[in-house]
């Protein structure tokens, strides 16, 4: 269970705000688009104005297209000085976009987030690294505030905790973890609109896309890491987008063989997005953060300018500090 007191903190200034602003973090997936939206919707329903963005590029993941998102709105509309601002699923300002402006003006910032690389910012930070997703965490201010928990709602929160934990398989599934899910589907959360969704449907050129990157793929044994790359140019030719790999990276993290996985993202404008994976043995967080970036123990990220044969090279030369 979270910090009492910040939960408190964190339902009182929802409580007392007639206008709430919120946001997660760019590029989002299931945990930080379920757990924004399904605050924004409780929200609304108490009567509050509502709005709900996340930073540029403005694409919702065609996976997570079945989320109810009335609410929400491109970055150039969202409120330059919003009255509370809620900031979900994000470890570090950086991680919000141009959004850090309005949090810069806000009247509350309020961050929520389960990140272990969070060191806490804004103005109430209620972060808990033992909660297995930030949807987790909202739900305990919802029971708090004791706004009703409608199956729209419990449908968000549901598959940012079903994203977040891998459908309760990863370690930070916790006996919590697994009463919250059973709540959020006895409120009308259905797990096979989830499930099919988010897990059983690609386009086809995704798996194009896969076999030239999967290809490609090399495996370190002693390391126990296998890596990969995958560049603007193989999307191009399968027909698709950055938005429709984004499990590519549990294909890569099958091997028997391997502890940890690494997939390069290599854009055209010189960045390299580096997505990585863990079994156990390593802490991809703490390896990601020392790399500027952030994440889990287990699945976490960064972002370079870089030859991505050397970014590769730089991760595996790194495992062993991190084990």
């Amino acid at each position: 269970m979270p910090d009492r007191e910040l939960l408190e903190r964190a339902a009182a200034a929802l409580a007392d705000a007639d206008e709430v602003a919120l946001a997660c973090h760019v590029g989002p997936d299931g945990d930080a688009l379920g757990s924004m939206l399904g605050l924004a919707i409780a929200a609304s329903n108490a009567g509050k104005e509502v709005v709900a963005s996340f930073g540029s590029p403005f694409v919702v993941p065609p996976s997570l297209s079945f989320l109810p998102a009335e609410l929400l709105v491109a970055p150039q509309h969202f409120p330059e000085s919003p009255e509370l601002m809620v900031v979900l699923d994000v470890g570090s300002p950086d991680r919000i976009g141009e959004l850090a402006a309005s949090a810069g003006k806000a009247g509350t910032v309020l961050v929520v987030d389960h990140h272990v690389t969070n060191e806490g910012f804004g103005d109430i930070a209620l972060v808990d690294p033992m909660a297995g997703a930030t949807a987790e965490l909202v739900y305990h201010i919802l029971e708090i505030l004791g706004w009703k928990i409608t199956p729209e709602i419990a449908l968000c929160l549901h598959a940012g905790i079903v994203t977040d934990t891998g459908r309760f398989m990863y370690q930070n599934t916790s006996p919590s973890t697994l009463r919250i899910g059973a709540a959020l589907v006895e409120a009308g959360a259905d797990p096979g609109t989830i499930s099919r969704h988010v897990y059983e449907q690609v386009p086809f050129g995704f798996l194009k896309a896969a076999s030239l990157a999967l290809g490609r793929a090399t495996l370190d044994e002693d390391l126990g890491v296998v890596a990969t790359s995958i560049t603007d140019d193989d999307l191009k030719s399968s027909g698709i987008d950055w938005v429709d790999i984004e499990n590519l990276i549990d294909w890569l993290r099958l091997a028997v063989e391997a502890d940890t996985a690494v997939l390069a993202k290599v854009h055209d404008d010189g960045r390299v997005k580096v997505s990585m994976r863990s079994r156990g043995d390593t802490d991809v967080g703490g390896l990601a953060a020392s790399m500027g970036g952030g994440g889990h123990r287990l699945a976490a990220g960064f972002t370079v300018e870089d030859d991505p044969e050397r970014v590769i090279e730089g991760v595996l030369g790194s495992v062993r500090d991190y084990r």
